[in-house]
């Protein structure tokens, strides 16, 4: 695990954005943690999430054009992170969507710049995966190349077959997936953590029935 890795981790924990407890999910199971990355909702946490996902992007090496936030919590993020590209020397151009076109004014569905060239879709999680499917769709249409996904936490979890979503994702459009963080990473980190080692037996019970 990398410092960053560890860091946002703490950093997301700090922020109450990833919890432990008893919580149950879209498919219906309880899982002993939540990751709501819209509880990065000031200044200070944009900020420093933007700075995770472009450390982790850059440490990934997939080659990109431009980033690609589906609506609505990949706005905030592809802003966050073309802005920590930005004082690093990459300037980056981003794009969103709407989920309604409009019929006035410039119109269509896409805000920002247009979509061309390798595009790069970021979100917080991929959980059935039906955003990054919507995003693929845009992109291609456009005449673009969606060429990966970025996302703040893999939970490395089974879908409906035998496969996790992330890695449905990179079966069914062939794109690489790159995140901060995963679960085994967040299960090294409360191993290595007296305050909260509490929680790693039912983190650790929920991987042995659910995990990939």
């Amino acid at each position: 695990m990398s410092d960053s890795t560890q860091d946002f981790i703490q950093f997301a924990i700090q922020k109450q954005v990833l919890r432990f407890g008893e919580f149950k999910t879209k498919a219906g199971r309880l899982s002993p943690y939540f990751f709501n990355a819209g509880l990065f909702y000031d200044g200070e946490s944009l900020m420093k999430l933007g700075e995770f996902y472009a450390a982790a992007i850059i440490r990934s090496g997939v080659q990109f054009d431009m980033l690609f936030g589906p609506a609505y919590k990949g706005i905030t993020l592809a802003a966050s992170i073309v802005i920590a590209l930005a004082r690093q020397g990459h300037n980056i151009p981003f794009a969103f969507n709407r989920k309604e076109a409009k019929d006035h004014g410039e119109g269509g569905t896409i805000v920002g710049a247009p979509l061309q060239g390798r595009v790069l879709i970021v979100d917080d999680v991929i959980s059935a995966g039906t955003s990054v499917r919507e995003s693929v769709n845009l992109i291609k249409a456009s005449g673009a190349t969606p060429c990966g996904v970025a996302i703040a936490l893999d939970r490395q979890e089974r879908g409906l077959g035998a496969l996790s979503a992330v890695q449905e994702v990179q079966e069914q459009h062939q794109l690489p997936v790159v995140s901060i963080a995963n679960l085994h990473d967040l299960i090294q980190f409360l191993e290595n953590s007296a305050e909260l080692a509490e929680f790693k037996p039912a983190i650790a019970a929920y991987r042995a029935s659910y995990g990939v």
